[in-house]
């Protein structure tokens, strides 16, 4: 599945961020949980951010690496010069000062110089202070792409309770539409009662207010559907599709895990742990990488100049040599790098304690839910099936002309809420196991 998903993510390396909706859905397709998924990793922004921050630290290990390499370059150069004149006078003891002969003055006309060269730069070594650098990218590197990792799972959960919250909210929008036909049926019942002279006014009056009571509802629960697919579209990363249609599946089935499996599995998986380990890695490291101030640092360097009046006459000659410089001092600076590194390591060693506490406390917050989320379900179902007997007896004795519209009014609220409830229990099941899933760090 993670292989699955990492593909899915490269794929959407090489597509625009912002494409035609129509392109990516179809109008009046039916998607799945698992197609909504692949839209959100391909088209969700945050996705792109966090693919281009691996990309960033990529690049910072190319730059590192860059000191095991020679350094060439290419120099060139004109310039017109024009001599400082010498002079010569007579100071006031007699005594004679000057460049040029006694009581005269000298000057040359100016002239015009090329030079150019080539010059090469090689590191010969330097106490380990590249390699750490190297390695500490390479684990910054590692660091961003646990961070992609964990972004692309907290998309996933995103679009998992939106795609849930969608389906709640049309069966909420089928149950107050199905509340609205018994009302309108009682209503029909009731002046039929009243215009045969069986039962007074109030009971139409009373059927009448309910139906308004209903349609109010369901305008609301409509308006709910409407926003639940607006937060889907933002999940996924496409506010402007197209409508569709969603795999209906809120069906109950129970999640197998133990507590204990589901904790060693988010140690194990949690790509934000692995993230800050990878960053409490890279701290170490930086330790090691500090000192290398104190250490001195050894290049080899050759240069071939040439120089001359003329472009076409110009002498030439070369050099090649080493370069060592030790720090003598330097105002305590590398010391005070190394209480940095020291601290920055101390930091991230805290933070990595906290966040196992808090990836124990959202498993176990997580699970917790969960098995409640089980238990309420064959409650809730029950809770439906008691509603629906007591407005079926309601609307007999009503009929029977011992009942009274008080007596359905409240049969058919309580139907309609135990259905609702039921709904919310069996969508409390399926966010509870995304939920869990995340706190896992599984897709």
């Amino acid at each position: 599945m993670r292989s699955f998903i990492t593909l899915i993510i490269c794929m959407a390396c090489f597509l625009p961020v912002r494409g035609g909706a129509e392109e990516i859905i179809q109008k009046g397709e039916l998607l799945s949980l698992q197609r909504c998924i692949e839209i959100g990793l391909m088209k969700n922004p945050t996705i792109m951010a966090a693919k281009g921050t691996i990309g960033v630290n990529e690049s910072l290990v190319g730059q590192a690496k860059s000191n095991y390499y020679p350094q060439v370059s290419w120099t060139g150069g004109y310039s017109r010069i024009l001599p400082v004149s010498g002079r010569s006078f007579t100071g006031t003891q007699g005594g004679t000062f000057g460049t040029g002969d006694q009581g005269t003055s000298s000057s040359s006309s100016a002239f015009d110089q090329y030079t150019t060269s080539f010059s090469l730069s090689q590191l010969i070594y330097d106490f380990g202070k590249t390699s750490t650098q190297v390695q500490i990218s390479r684990l910054n590197t590692d660091a961003s792409r646990s961070t992609f990792e964990n972004t692309s799972e907290q998309v996933i959960l995103s679009v998992k309770q939106t795609y849930y919250a969608v389906l709640q909210a049309k069966y909420n929008k089928l149950v107050l539409a199905d509340t609205v036909k018994q009302t309108e049926q009682h209503l029909e019942q009731a002046k039929g009662f009243y215009e045969v002279g069986t039962k007074p006014k109030f009971d139409v009056i009373k059927a009448e207010v309910d139906v308004s009571n209903a349609k109010l509802n369901l305008i609301k629960a409509e308006n709910d559907f409407r926003i639940a697919v607006v937060n889907l579209n933002n999940a996924m990363g496409i506010p402007d599709a197209p409508d569709y249609t969603l795999d209906e599946n809120l069906s109950f089935e129970k999640y197998g895990t133990t507590f204990e499996e589901a904790l060693s599995k988010a140690y194990e998986n949690r790509p934000d742990l692995k993230s800050i380990v990878a960053q409490r890695q890279a701290a170490e490291v930086g330790i090691d990488s500090a000192k290398t101030g104190y250490y001195p640092l050894l290049t080899g360097n050759a240069s071939y100049n040439w120089a001359g009046e003329r472009i076409d006459q110009m002498d030439h000659g070369w050099n090649v040599g080493a370069v060592i410089s030790f720090p003598i001092f330097s105002g305590f600076l590398t010391k005070y790098q190394v209480q940095q590194a020291r601290a920055n390591l101390n930091v991230l060693k805290a933070n990595e304690e906290s966040l196992r506490q808090t990836v124990f406390l959202e498993v176990q917050q997580a699970y917790l839910t969960l098995r409640a989320a089980e238990e309420a379900i064959p409650t809730a179902k029950l809770g439906v099936g008691q509603a629906q007997e007591n407005l079926d007896i309601a609307n007999g004795r009503y009929a029977a002309g011992v009942g009274n519209p008080v007596e359905v009014t409240d049969a058919e609220v309580s139907l309609a809420n135990a259905r609702l409830q039921y709904i919310q229990a069996l969508y409390a099941d399926k966010v509870a196991q995304a939920n869990l899933e995340k706190a896992m760090g599984m897709r």
